[in-house]
């Protein structure tokens, strides 16, 4: 439960990060953030702890007893929306791809899935955006150390360094608590758009 999904909020209340319960309850205890209802109501941890959270919230044990979990905080110093350079990493690049084989158009379990260099490295390709797909472990092995054209197999679509924060296109991806849906989805109930320029 400590490790669950958090919603962060700017000052703003516009969504800019994920982060866990446990991070959560560190900053609202010590003032950084205030826990948030789906009415926009904000508490600080004495009075979310003492009846301020909803009634069916999810709750987490203390030595003072159970304490509700927050879903939704908002953040009291920052107004910004972070605008940073997309870092390069394997579950990025699988986002990035949307879990899909950029050759086959398989979706196989995340653990049935490798990163692939389209130029390999033993032809001089670089690890870059560019350069990286997702792809199954069946067209990685059949690929091998050659070019998708050696191998007879084509990519579905040129890779390209992604204009978008990935915490912020997950959360835009799936509500994952009913508690985001008032910061996440518009009231025509379409997805709010939570893309972040690099």
């Amino acid at each position: 439960m400590l490790n669950s999904s958090v919603l962060v909020l700017n000052r703003s209340f516009l969504p800019i990060h994920v982060t866990s319960v446990r991070r959560a309850f560190a900053l609202i205890y010590c003032g950084g953030a205030s826990a948030v209802d789906s009415e926009y109501q904000t508490f600080d941890f004495e009075a979310w702890a003492g009846g301020g959270a909803p009634a069916d919230a999810e709750t987490v044990g203390s030595t003072s007893g159970a304490v509700p979990v927050p879903r939704v905080i908002l953040l009291a110093n920052f107004d910004g929306v972070p605008r940073r350079r997309i870092r390069f990493s394997r579950s990025n690049v699988f986002r990035r791809d949307a879990f899909t084989c950029q050759y086959c158009a398989a979706q196989p379990p995340r653990f049935d899935l490798n990163l692939d260099h389209v130029l390999p490295r033993t032809q001089g390709g670089r690890t870059t955006w560019e350069n990286v797909v997702c792809c199954c472990v069946s067209c990685n092995r059949r690929k091998g150390g050659r070019t998708p054209e050696e191998a007879g197999l084509s990519l579905r679509r040129q890779p390209i360094r992604p204009r978008w924060s990935p915490v912020v296109n997950v959360v835009s991806s799936k509500v994952r608590y009913h508690e985001w849906r008032p910061f996440l989805i518009p009231n025509d109930g379409k997805a709010a758009s939570l893309d972040v320029a690099v």
